[in-house]
């Protein structure tokens, strides 16, 4: 791995002028300052941080880098950044956090990130999706969590969405409704195929019609969650639905679902009932009446993919956790 003095070598500058052209890059001139930068990309150098914090001391704590994809910055997975820096405190363990908003500063965030010298390092998203892992992570210790690789060579953790979904629909049945209306999630999801074979595999196991499931699929985009206005308009005259539960793909839809349903003078649950999906944090108590719900296993989720670095997991397995029902007063 290149060094300092290998970047000041090549770039034909002091040790001094690296040094400020990493930490106080506003004191150099714009042409010495490319000069080094031009130096640090050719020699693929990463400035080593941690460095500074073990000067002297001997010894380094343990540390995970946490590499979020909207993860930290939304209310809907934020508990899995919770979870690792609990769990890795539990442990004697540091963590720290690089959160992205936006692809346009992944090589930044990349960077930044090996700067720290992390023993280990848990990529996360929110939302459950494929992700391509950056070239220069692939050689290093990397837990992926609520993700997932497109080449599928590193150990991860994600919700077992199917039998999650699965057993909701199983406890519907059991509940007596035989007239689902469903709003799926895109297709083009990692989680919205898997929630709807799950829903159509418990219907028809339980020896019920697929054709008694009428069912739509969302389209992809924030905008599109309106869509279930018309949608829920279509199937509800004069106060009176032509469905007796509404099952929704997330808790999001539902939350729309519920005024649509409520402004037409329809009551939950005495005449429709309604199942969500993720359970948002400190969301689903709010709702009126309280949503039943899945949980996903965020908190989970990131107590794994940390343990998985602290106990030096072997194995680059897909690990599906599980996705708990919980019942509230909608159905």
């Amino acid at each position: 791995m290149a060094s300092l003095k290998d970047v000041a070598r090549l770039a034909s500058v002091s040790l001094m002028t690296v040094s400020r052209a990493i930490n106080n890059p506003e004191l150099l001139k714009p042409d010495t300052l490319k000069q080094v930068q031009r130096a640090i990309e050719e020699l693929n150098y990463v400035p080593d941080f941690s460095a500074r914090k073990i000067r002297g001391q001997g010894t380094k704590v343990s540390s995970i880098g946490v590499l979020g994809i909207d993860t930290a910055t939304t209310p809907f997975s934020v508990e899995m950044i919770l979870s690792i820096e609990r769990t890795a405190r539990q442990f004697g363990w540091s963590s720290f956090v690089v959160n992205l908003t936006e692809q346009d500063g992944y090589d930044q965030a990349i960077w930044q990130l090996l700067a720290q010298r992390p023993d280990g390092i848990i990529y996360t998203t929110m939302g459950l999706r494929e992700i391509t892992v950056h070239e220069k992570l692939r050689d290093k210790n990397v837990v992926l969590a609520n993700c997932l690789a497109k080449d599928q060579t590193f150990p991860t953790y994600i919700p077992d969405d199917y039998h999650g979904q699965y057993f909701a629909i199983k406890h519907v049945i059991e509940k007596g409704y035989r007239h689902p209306l469903c709003f799926y999630l895109p297709e083009d999801t990692v989680a919205g195929p898997i929630r709807r074979k799950a829903v159509e595999d418990a219907w028809q196991d339980a020896g019920l019609p697929l054709s008694s499931l009428r069912q739509y699929t969302m389209l992809f985009g924030d905008e599109h969650y309106r869509d279930v206005i018309g949608l829920l308009q279509q199937h509800c005259r004069q106060q009176k639905a032509d469905f007796d539960i509404l099952i929704c793909g997330n808790d999001r839809i539902a939350f729309l679902a519920y005024q649509v349903l409520l402004s037409m003078g329809l009551r939950i649950p005495e005449q429709v009932a309604v199942l969500g999906y993720d359970n948002m944090i400190g969301t689903g108590e709010l709702f009126y009446p309280p949503l039943t719900t899945v949980q996903l296993p965020h908190y989970d989720l990131g107590k794994e993919a940390t343990l998985h670095i602290i106990q030096e997991r072997n194995h680059n397995k897909t690990v599906q956790v599980p996705c708990q029902l919980i019942e509230r007063e909608s159905l």
